[in-house]
């Protein structure tokens, strides 16, 4: 009975998986129309090479064989990079993609997107993790200086020795392109411990932000929504 339910399940998840995939596609195709061709001239590429040499080396089955498991490896790392690259571009530009992004760097970041907003939609996001606390800001980089300067202030009554980070996400000098975003808060150097973490988070939490005041839709917000006239801004 038990291996009977694990095949219904596989076959139950295959469909699933494959519908995915067919999607993402579909979705690529539509910022990137070159995907199918490079995916297709990579896998025959790259098998072709390893067929190639095995009938050098008198070996073309054993070859061909490796050649076509490899060939299967690189069309779907082609793929995986064109696929988030379009994914990127789509997001690129709407109030909203970062947090999006941030929900997304890994285990032991807890995120909290909108913790301060502007009726100009410029935007404050809060992740905790191991590096410490970083406020990831999009929008107009003049404005944020003064969202991101409340916060932090904001913060200083909460937490002690904690470091605080900030990036702004776009493309200008000493912006952080928001396809980058998530590698960079990888790369922070880790300097809190576990419970440390958890600490830092109850306080914030604690604290308060827009998200516990105002719904917001999750991801990318509407182009164009405002913040209510008699909302909390900070």
């Amino acid at each position: 009975m038990a291996r009977k339910e694990r095949a219904d399940n596989a076959d139950t998840a295959n469909p699933g998986r494959l519908k995915q995939i067919a999607l993402t596609y579909k979705m690529t195709r539509r910022a990137d129309s070159k995907v199918g061709l490079v995916v297709a001239a990579v896998g025959i590429v790259t098998f072709g090479v390893f067929l190639a040499i095995g009938f050098l080396i008198d070996h073309p089955v054993y070859l061909g064989i490796l050649g076509f498991l490899l060939a299967f490896l690189a069309m779907a790392i082609v793929f995986g990079r064109r696929a988030e690259r379009a994914a990127f571009g789509q997001m690129e530009g709407q109030p909203g993609a970062a947090a999006s992004v941030l929900q997304n760097v890994g285990r032991g970041w807890s995120t909290t997107p909108a913790v301060a907003m502007n009726r100009s939609q410029d935007v404050v996001h809060r992740a905790v993790g191991k590096a410490g606390i970083v406020l990831v800001a999009e929008g107009n980089p003049n404005r944020l200086k003064g969202l991101l300067a409340a916060e932090k202030k904001k913060m200083a009554r909460i937490v002690v020795d904690v470091p605080v980070h900030d990036i702004i996400v776009g493309n200008g000098e000493g912006q952080v392109p928001l396809k980058k975003l998530r590698t960079t808060m990888l790369k922070l150097p880790r300097v809190l411990t576990g419970p440390q973490v958890t600490k830092a988070n109850d306080r914030l939490r604690a604290m308060g932000d827009l998200m516990s005041n105002m719904p917001l839709p999750k991801g990318p917000m509407p182009k164009g929504m405002r913040m209510p006239r008699g909302g909390k801004m900070r």
